[in-house]
């Protein structure tokens, strides 16, 4: 199947929303979309802005594959291209186009369309996956001053994370953010109808905390299974750029675990998993141990759970997936760092009536757990500890602090790495709590699983 090229020309002094719905209908009406800005000596007196200007602003748009000075009357520029289709807004179809003329010769095609009104918001849209509103976060200054902790302190420890070596065991995941335009209701049966309008891939599960490992400074190796399939493509080529060096073993008979998001407005509508719980295979399995074992002979911490861990003196983090489904947090044995959601303690301890610090303890009993972060959604997180003895279990609470989160899918994520890396360069739990809850609070600011960066925490501490 052969792709077909679109072609759209004009000045472009400003990318206004008009321009933003021409040029998504026009990528849409192919595989290909060429745009040819008009020189200033085609455009005359249209010309408001330097040409170079106009280039790199067309240039910058997400739907433009190829764009180029145009510095020739159009038919000529159509005529060397041999484009499938030609797009020109509607308010040309009753004028004369000198480009139909080339079109016919070589069974080309002229479409009119000003593109639809929904399209000129996708832009604004996807600014939810990249821009973080640094306004909306605040330190836990309460928490610190009854912990006498310091700003510069956090920011020592922050800074000693690239000394980390960081080993992190666990299944990827790929989550696709759809973003849908609404409909309205059926007529037939009470169901939201919507239109998709535009989608985003992010890294997710145990990739994603190798991400923010690499991300904060840290030397990474991940190792999980996958299927053969897109997911892990995207995944592997994701991990690459984050700096993380990944050993991912594949396994034919199970998807790369895929995780859709439809939204709307701000909001998610719907999720929707495709994933496969069987146990790996034995012979899999035997691959599996051995690439843990080169990934833990020169590590500092291990995020997850392996047997030859605590023999190696490695400091051990873990986190489990009971959001969406049924798993046993407590199944994590002699934890230095346990960090689950009040629901998945609760499914672990089987205890749905007692109080949050009755709670901790139980499960910290169960698993043997040196520290707790019980996460709590919007009230923040609270912090379960013990004494460098071990007998005097002290427990606190940091509230959340972003005050307008937009997607609280990767808070857990950021917060387990960025707490273990701070336990793993000397420092105590209530240290790691306010790095860890910060990294949280950047990360919710977004909407996607975007790896957290170094330079963001350091920001905020500053």
């Amino acid at each position: 199947m052969t792709s077909r090229t679109v072609f759209v020309s004009g000045n472009f002094n400003v990318l206004h929303p008009g321009h933003l719905r021409l040029l998504r209908f026009a990528r849409d009406c192919g595989d290909r979309l060429v745009v040819g800005v008009q020189s200033d000596r085609i455009a005359g007196a249209a010309a408001h802005v330097p040409e170079q200007l106009l280039l790199e602003g067309v240039q910058s748009n997400s739907w433009v594959d190829e764009a180029f000075l145009m510095n020739e009357p159009v038919a000529n520029v159509i005529d060397r291209l041999h484009p499938d289709i030609v797009v020109k807004g509607k308010e040309h179809e009753s004028l004369f186009n000198p480009e139909l003329d080339v079109l016919r010769r070589f069974g080309g095609r002229l479409l009119f369309s000003s593109g639809e009104t929904v399209f000129s918001s996708v832009d604004l849209l996807r600014k939810e996956f990249t821009e973080t509103d640094y306004r909306s976060i605040k330190l836990p200054r309460d928490f610190m001053g009854r912990h006498g902790i310091g700003g510069a302190r956090l920011e020592t420890l922050l800074q000693q994370f690239a000394s980390i070596k960081v080993c992190v065991i666990g299944d990827l995941i790929v989550d696709e953010y759809i973003t849908c335009e609404p409909l309205g209701m059926s007529q037939e049966d009470p169901t939201i109808v919507v239109s998709p309008i535009d989608s985003a891939r992010f890294m997710g599960g145990a990739g994603i905390v190798a991400a923010h490992a690499a991300g904060l400074g840290a030397k990474t190796h991940f190792v999980s299974v996958t299927g053969a399939d897109a997911p892990r493509e995207f995944a592997k080529a994701q991990l690459a750029t984050a700096g993380v060096r990944a050993s991912l073993l594949t396994d034919d008979s199970r998807p790369t675990t895929l995780k859709q998001r439809f939204r709307c407005k701000g909001k998610t509508l719907l999720r929707v998993s495709h994933l496969h719980q069987s146990a790996i295979p034995l012979q899999l399995q035997a691959s599996l141990l051995e690439c843990i074992e080169e990934a833990v002979e020169d590590a500092n911490l291990l995020v997850f759970s392996d047997p030859m861990a605590k023999a190696r003196g490695l400091m051990l983090a873990a986190d489990s997936q009971s959001s969406s489904q049924v798993g046993d947090i407590s199944r994590f044995k002699n934890m230095d760092l346990l960090t689950p959601t009040e629901r998945e303690a609760r499914i672990s301890t089987r205890n749905r009536e007692d109080g949050l610090v009755v709670l901790a303890e139980s499960l910290r009993q169960q698993s043997a757990a040196e520290n707790i972060l019980l996460k709590l959604g919007e009230e923040g997180l609270m912090v379960h500890a013990g004494d460098e003895a071990g007998s005097n279990w002290l427990t606190d609470r940091i509230g959340s602090l972003n005050s307008a989160p937009k997607d609280v899918a990767g808070a857990g994520d950021s917060l387990l790495i960025a707490s273990a890396l701070t336990l793993a360069c000397g420092g105590n739990i209530w240290e790691a709590a306010s790095l860890g809850s910060l990294a949280a609070a950047v990360q919710v600011g977004r909407v996607g699983n975007t790896p957290i960066q170094f330079a963001e925490i350091l920001q905020e501490l500053g």
